[in-house]
């Protein structure tokens, strides 16, 4: 108010009376303290301010200065002296609210940049908020003013593709279509925060599906009144359990159990690299196992896993090696050098269509790698072999499933001939166990990064048929069945667990369009190209002839297949075998159906094979 009076008076050169001035500039602090009382402009932090608060600001000094106005309008008649207070009344409401509210403003930009170079130091988790609507900025904002949580916010994700290239409290605004479908392009995002209310199912699951893809943890936002009231925040959010996204009750493992029954033991682990195995590895280095030998042909994969290991488990004693399970001498020579007391069998051909063109190669891979790594466990006297099976080994439709039931019966053949030759001694040998289950997250190979590349290109996404339902599980899950089989078997047995709800893949393909911030059929079309060579529309986990027992857990059950004698299984096992060697494939599919003769090829040129086969066993 003085720079505007001061100001005023000089350039209309009209002189100052210093009493008048004072009696003004009170007049102007009262009624500019009332009106910051009654708009509560003091009550807000400064490293806080928002527009808001501008508002308050403005609205309090502008009715000051009509006041201010009003004022003089009463004292003073002469019109020339009532236009020189009206220019002093708003320059002062032009410059007053400038300095306070920039003022303000500055305290925050300094306080925040200061606040993201810290969070940057401390090396924080960084993160990106989906969704831009007022709740997530200010779950953004309070997460850049709490200096002790863990977190970094990086940007945000607009589920609409209009909305992007902004930013919103300094922070950038990014498409969904851009990050998801250039996940390597944000390798340094860590975890993704999401406010579960309001999001489908479907939604979720596809979000689990993508973050458990790229190994980006899962958090859920709390809700503003929740964060506000709480003294912990940092336990307000959430690391998301995927299991709790997937429509049922998840798995429960006695983990604690598992562990003492591994402590001390050499494990070895067959397909080391991939997906399950993998997910097996890790599982075992929480463990105090005492080596673990992991084998897979892959050398770059196997060579990641290593690092990871040295990294995350720096006590973990490993080795790692390169071999194929078809490859009898090199697999002998390495059982027989750490002769495992488990050995988990990962190793597997398991895409369908491509094994319906080579199924010489299901045979070697599947069923040969299956025949050498039970015959060395029991040769060379491991406690346990668990192997590793599928849904699709169920009434198969196809080569890759009819392979892994070939590789299924000779485990239980295997088991049960063990089980007779030990029934008068005290001690058993090797248990072979077999555990079955569905379509995993997250693996190598899923749905989601396909359907993920077709968005990318801008459609269309190519689904085989709009009722083509699946089961799903979680890596986790899927590892988590298997450790609990080898700890609870007694051999010969085949685990399988209640899945829960099948998953249409159309309404799955449905929300990874939306999730990509576009429009089904509109911006991105579905097309149905028809069921593939060996697809089932739906997998089965269970034959007819089996029946399920129970176990002490509620969420598996043991299947138990028909008896078949080990001899003759064996004799047509080793005529497959031979018959792959040599890559006649016709008639390995021929011997296949005869050794499973509920084989019944679907869409698949060795459909005219099906003519009543004869039984083998």
């Amino acid at each position: 108010f003085a720079i505007s009076f001061f100001l005023c008076y000089t350039i209309a050169s009209v002189p100052i009376n210093l009493y008048f001035f004072l009696y003004k500039l009170g007049l102007c602090i009262a009624l500019s303290g009332i009106f910051f009382l009654l708009f509560r402009t003091y009550s807000n932090i400064l490293r806080y301010t928002t527009i808001k608060d501008g508002m308050r600001i403005f609205l309090s000094l502008f009715l000051a200065n009509v006041l201010l106005i009003g004022s003089e309008a009463l004292l003073y008649t002469v019109h020339e002296e009532f236009t020189l207070s009206f220019t002093i009344c708003f320059f002062n409401f032009i410059m007053a609210f400038f300095a306070i509210f920039c003022f303000r403003m500055t305290i925050r930009l300094v306080f925040d940049s200061a606040t993201t170079y810290r969070q940057i130091e401390r090396k924080r988790i960084q993160i990106l908020i989906y969704g831009i609507d007022l709740s997530q900025i200010s779950i953004a904002e309070m997460i850049i003013a709490d200096k002790k949580l863990p977190y970094y916010v990086a940007g945000f994700i607009s589920p609409e593709s209009s909305v992007s290239d902004q930013k919103i409290i300094g922070l950038p605004i990014y498409k969904a279509s851009d990050v998801f479908n250039r996940i390597d392009a944000f390798s340094q995002i860590k975890a993704l925060l999401i406010n579960f209310e309001g999001i489908e199912q479907e939604e979720k699951r596809n979000l689990a599906e993508i973050c458990l893809q790229n190994n980006i943890d899962l958090l859920a936002a709390p809700s503003i009144s929740n964060w506000i009231n709480s003294d912990n925040r940092e336990n307000k959010i959430i690391k998301v359990d995927i299991k709790d996204l997937l429509g049922r009750v998840p798995l429960q493992i006695n983990m604690e159990s598992i562990g003492q029954t591994l402590q001390g033991k050499t494990v070895m682990i067959t397909g080391a690299a991939g997906s399950i195995g993998s997910g097996i590895v890790r599982q075992l280095s929480n463990f105090k196992v005492g080596l673990l030998v992991l084998c897979d042909m892959a050398e770059s994969p196997l060579h990641q896993l290593g690092l990871e290991l040295a990294d995350t488990y720096p006590d973990l004693k490993f080795h790692l090696s390169v071999c194929d399970v078809r490859n009898y001498d090199k697999m002998k020579f390495i059982v027989k050098s750490f002769r495992p007391h488990y050995i988990y069998h990962a190793a597997a051909y398991k895409h369908v269509p491509l094994m319906e063109n080579h199924p010489c190669e299901a045979i070697l891979s599947n069923v040969l790698g299956s025949k050498i790594m039970s015959s060395l466990a029991l040769n060379y006297k491991a406690e346990c072999f668990v192997m590793i099976s599928t849904d699709k080994a169920v009434n198969p439709s196809n080569v890759m499933g009819a392979s892994k039931r070939i590789a299924e019966i000779y485990v239980q053949t295997l088991a049960k001939q063990q089980q007779t030759k030990e029934k008068d001694r005290e001690r058993t040998e090797t248990r072979f166990i077999i555990t079955r289950f569905g379509n995993v997250l997250g693996s190598n190979g899923s749905v989601i990064p396909r359907f993920t590349q077709q968005i990318a290109r801008g459609g269309p996404i190519t689904v085989t048929h709009p009722d083509i339902i699946r089961y799903f599980m979680t890596v986790q899950e899927a590892c988590s069945l298997v450790l609990e089989a080898g700890s609870m078997g007694k051999g010969g047995e085949i685990f399988v667990f209640d899945m829960g709800e099948p998953v249409k893949i159309k309404n799955m393909a449905e929300e990874m369009i939306r999730l990509s911030g576009l429009e089904p059929y509109k911006d991105i079309d579905i097309v149905y190209s028809g069921l593939r060579p060996g697809e089932k529309l739906y997998e089965e986990l269970l034959y007819d002839k089996e029946n399920t027992k129970p176990t002490n857990n509620k969420k598996i059950m043991i299947g138990k297949s028909e008896d078949r004698d080990f001899e003759t299984v064996n004799t047509a096992i080793k005529r497959i075998i031979d018959a792959a060697s040599i890559c006649r494939q016709t008639e390995v599919v021929k011997i296949m159906k005869e050794i499973v003769p509920e084989f019944i090829s679907q869409n698949s040129l060795y459909a005219d094979l099906d003519k009543k086969p004869e039984i083998i066993g």
